[in-house]
């Protein structure tokens, strides 16, 4: 116990230092963006950028909305590696703890997470080159600069916002933790943000920085190609180039990588014999096969409920 509690101080500290660190990539990212934006806007001729034009309006509208697609793809990605880890771990805990005696079988895990990484990134990678090149090839050299302004404005906030919140909540939970009122409704509702903020500071936030710098760089590419354009003169290769996106959207949710379907929704000991061997009938929590493994684990959770009798006086 006074190990964890050293580690929990030292990763609590770990956060607080990442967050500013992050801080400082965001930065970075915003700098680079608008060097590369000013190199856009010199290569395609663009003299100003005028929001009451309704080209780049409507590039500014599709840059600010983007940043918020881009982190929602990635959590979910996050949310069905997790599941299907969560699977994987079930399957195995009762044969590793059972009379079979089984071998961890790490290289499956290892193959699950490096599997996720390289699939789930085709959509949000797609988003990031794809939407460049249909609005400025397919509405003109003015959308393509308001979709870089929109993105440049929306990605930076958002960025420090998920660093910075996705810290806290890391935080909140490991107080909760120190206080012992982990099996409170607080508890139990710092735990929620925990999962949400990991992915929040770890995934979406600094992968923002790369949306940034990767789109403007894909602008200045195609520069060449529309200078000295007319807006919606090049019409008809955005066109294929949206119907190319379009195709391929419908095979990523063909495939199951872009999905309305709540990434832990299914997580309840999986189906087939995966799920038969890690959840038995009428016992269809996630949790339990594991925390059944660990018999000490579960004790001293019952042991925290029980000391938590009034989980408002320590925060209050």
């Amino acid at each position: 116990e006074t190990v964890r509690g050293l580690t929990d101080c030292l990763d609590a500290a770990g956060n607080t230092t990442a967050a500013i660190g992050k801080g400082f990539a965001i930065g970075s990212a915003a700098l680079v963006s608008l060097a590369l934006f000013g190199a856009y806007t010199v290569r395609a001729k663009v003299s100003h950028v005028d929001i009451l034009n309704p080209w780049v309006f409507t590039g500014l509208l599709f840059g600010a909305m983007m940043p918020y697609a881009f982190a929602a793809w990635t959590m979910k990605s996050v949310g069905k590696a997790a599941n299907d880890m969560v699977k994987e771990c079930l399957s195995q805990f009762p044969k590793i703890m059972g009379p079979e005696k089984m071998a961890p079988d790490y290289e499956r895990c290892i193959r699950i997470s490096t599997e996720a990484s390289l699939r789930e990134m085709l959509a949000p990678g797609a988003l990031v080159i794809l939407s460049p090149l249909v609005a400025g090839l397919g509405f003109g050299k003015n959308a393509c600069a308001g979709l870089l302004s929109g993105a440049l404005v929306s990605s930076v906030q958002l960025a420090i916002s998920m660093s910075n919140s996705g810290g806290a909540w890391d935080n909140s939970k490991k107080l909760c933790e120190k206080l012992k009122i982990k099996k409170s409704d607080i508890g139990k509702a710092c735990v929620v943000g925990d999962t949400v903020g990991d992915p929040f500071k770890d995934t979406s936030g600094p992968s923002l920085d790369i949306l940034l710098k990767l789109m403007a760089m894909v602008s200045l590419l195609i520069a060449p190609l529309i200078d000295g354009k007319d807006d919606w003169e090049t019409w008809y290769v955005g066109t294929a180039i949206a119907v190319v996106s379009l195709i391929a959207t419908g095979v990523l949710m063909y495939v199951g990588i872009l999905t309305w379907k709540d990434p832990l929704g299914s997580a309840t000991g999986g189906s087939g014999q995966e799920g038969k061997a890690a959840a038995p009938a009428g016992e269809p929590t996630v949790m339990k096969a594991p925390v059944k493994a660990w018999g000490n684990e579960e004790s001293e959770l019952r042991g925290a409920a029980e000391a938590d009798a009034k989980p408002a006086t320590p925060l209050a």
